[in-house]
């Protein structure tokens, strides 16, 4: 939908790339609207500009859109079939809020109401298995915590689909990934809410909300064991870093190293309250290389061959804003492949150019 410039609303997001007089544009889609970004769209003199039709926290466009009779439009509903992930995403992730808050006041899980938000999405986005690897791009500071909860069970899910999870083992999946981080409910809203580093002291009692998390799931019926044993070492690692108890290799369940990578791949990938968003393919190569031995093997190729469908023809755009065409792929560097910037033609390795990365696929 497009709207005028005197009715844009912070947390807005853009449906399209907005341009001045340049060749790049100025903002690019899927940008959250910030009150800076405002003005400089206003600086820019741009007149109106499209935009999604959900605000990021989940909540509705209000817009004085009229007929040409004069008279307010009316809108049908749109099927289950025509809404699109992301909208479902933002919608899902603002249910979630309210059940958030809820915990927050003392009251425990419903969990037929995580099912009723998690099993939608899921179902969408095994149909549309590429459209969660853009959904990072509408992280927002002020709805992180919710966003990322619903985004770790559809990565989740997405990863025990492509690992040949059983569709019951599937769900599950979904279902404790999205309550992984239920137990920062009960973490105390200064520290869960502060906008800078956090202290040694705060961050031992944010790691306690894996234990807040499992106690919180640990009566529900309809989850298995299995899957609250996941819930409750999901920040464990491989090699003995994590936590509660620095578990190691096969001590920890294999949905709780399922989670540990998509929580960690989504938090490293979307704008959070002290830390800046990544580049997915800069996440995933680190997580490979730099973090190697703390994550599930298998678990980090199914979310690779998830994020990498790009092919030699494909259009990216690199880090430093460029457009190029990818005209080889080395299997042993995947993301690092070599290609063609479309403006110079000038060929290059990303390999021996470390400096630069894939920041995004172009559709």
């Amino acid at each position: 939908m497009r709207i005028k410039i005197e009715e844009i609303q912070e947390g807005c997001i853009l449906s399209e790339d907005v341009y001045s007089l340049t060749n790049r544009p100025i903002v690019n889609k899927k940008t959250v609207l910030t009150a800076d970004i405002i003005k400089v769209l206003k600086a820019f003199l741009i007149k109106e500009i499209a935009v999604e039709k959900l605000l990021v926290n989940g909540s509705p466009i209000t817009v004085k859109e009229k007929t040409e009779e004069g008279k307010p439009a009316e809108h049908e509903a749109a099927s289950f079939e025509e809404v699109r992930l992301e909208e479902l995403f933002l919608m899902g992730a603002k249910e979630f809020k309210s059940e958030f808050k809820n915990w927050q006041s003392g009251l425990p899980i419903d969990i037929s109401k995580i099912r009723g938000i998690m099993l939608p999405l899921v179902e969408k986005s095994l149909s549309f298995p590429s459209e969660i690897f853009f959904l990072h791009r509408l992280s927002n500071e002020a709805e992180y915590l919710y966003q990322h909860s619903i985004a770790v069970g559809l990565l989740s899910a997405f990863i025990g689909k492509k690992l040949g999870f059983k569709r019951g083992d599937i769900a599950q999946l979904a279902i404790g990934g999205c309550l992984s981080d239920s137990g920062m409910a009960k973490i105390k809203p200064v520290i869960l809410n502060k906008n800078s580093q956090l202290s040694e002291q705060e961050f031992e009692e944010i790691k306690k909300h894996t234990v807040y998390s499992y106690k919180m799931v640990q009566s529900i019926s309809l989850l298995r064991d299995s899957i609250k044993i996941g819930i409750f070492q999901h920040h464990e690692r491989l090699d003995g870093s994590g936590y509660p108890f620095g578990e190691r290799g096969n001590k920890i369940n294999r949905f709780a190293r399922i989670i540990a990578v998509a929580d960690t791949f989504h938090a490293m990938t979307s704008n959070r309250l002290y830390r800046q968003k990544q580049s997915p393919f800069k996440v995933l190569e680190m997580m490979m290389q730099d973090m190697f031995g703390k994550y599930d093997i298998q678990a980090m190729q199914a979310l690779g061959s998830g994020i990498m469908t790009f092919s030699i023809g494909s259009k990216v755009k690199l880090s430093d804003g460029q457009v190029a065409e990818i005209i080889f792929i080395d299997d042993k560097s995947p993301t690092r492949p070599l290609v063609k910037l479309i403006k110079s033609e000038e060929i290059f390795h990303l390999e021996k150019n470390r400096q630069l990365f894939i920041e995004e696929i172009i559709k």
